[in-house]
């Protein structure tokens, strides 16, 4: 009675092992705490920004780069146009060098070198199967991605979260908080925590004034910008002419202009009255 429990337990131990062979060889990537494929676009790949984002660590998923993606690569190699050509070729070596990359899981993906239904349905066909997500810039293939409630990590989307909030040349009103690291310097700070070190403000701390971006600095600690205060007199600018005489000013002037015309036309009448004279003189005396 006993051989037979004892066979009955080995039996199900049996079968819960090879459940759980099943889960694991069936679902590698979907099991709690495992990694998602993110599907790679060939417009990622010819785009080229994807090696810069991976080696800064942000994406923790594998980056699968499917065939079918490589195959539509290299047809735009073989393309006559030279532009296509090496773009194509360009995308060629990113995928290459994403491979290559210490630090970063970029794998092959097998699934066929053509993609009959196009490479925009393959990558959605791929992201739907494996619960993935899609990386692209493609504008279009991120919309039906959205729509369809696939994930998308849009490069271009990253980079305008990730561009400055203020340009040099723009103005903004900068509440000054202490001393910079020279005496004619005083510091404010952005929304956002950005030091901005304002030239020749120490006197104006304490103080909310109008400043305008010099320019950036960007370093591995974070980003900073420079400023310069805003003069009162700066907002008059363009004013340098010089100031208009009051309109009954400026009619006196032109009053007393034709005046002074009139008496030197007044003037020079009776110069030309006594050449006349003296020239009827003359005559008389011939």
């Amino acid at each position: 009675m006993k051989e037979i429990e004892i066979l009955i337990i080995i039996g199900l131990l049996a079968v819960l092992i090879a459940e759980v062979s099943y889960l694991v060889v069936k679902l590698p990537r979907q099991a709690g705490g495992r990694k998602r494929y993110i599907f790679v676009d060939t417009s990622v790949l010819i785009d080229g920004r994807i090696t810069a984002v991976a080696t800064s660590g942000f994406i923790g998923d594998t980056l699968a780069i499917p065939r079918s993606v490589i195959g539509e690569l290299q047809y735009l190699a073989d393309n006559a146009d030279a532009d296509k050509r090496t773009r194509a070729r360009h995308g060629l070596d990113v995928a290459r060098e994403l491979q290559q990359l210490d630090g970063v899981d970029a794998v092959l993906f097998q699934d066929g070198s053509k993609a009959e239904e196009g490479v925009d349905e393959r990558l959605l066909n791929l992201a739907k199967k494996y619960n993935g997500a899609i990386c692209t810039i493609d504008y279009n293939l991120n919309k039906v991605a959205a729509v369809e409630g696939i994930r998308v990590c849009n490069v271009n989307e990253l980079a305008k979260n990730l561009r400055m909030a203020y340009l040099p040349g723009e103005k903004i009103l900068l509440e000054l908080t202490q001393k910079g690291q020279d005496g004619h310097q005083a510091v404010g700070h952005l929304p956002d925590g950005t030091m901005v070190v304002v030239e020749n403000a120490s006197a104006h701390i304490g103080k909310t004034v109008e400043v305008e971006f010099i320019r950036s600095l960007q370093t591995a600690a974070g980003k900073m910008m420079f400023a310069k205060r805003v003069e009162a007199k700066q907002a008059q600018s363009g004013n340098n002419s010089l100031p208009q005489t009051p309109a009954k000013q400026r009619t006196k002037q032109q009053s007393a202009g034709r005046k002074a015309t009139n008496s030197n036309r007044r003037a020079v009448k009776p110069k030309k009255d006594k050449e006349d004279n003296l020239i009827e003189l003359v005559n008389r005396q011939s």
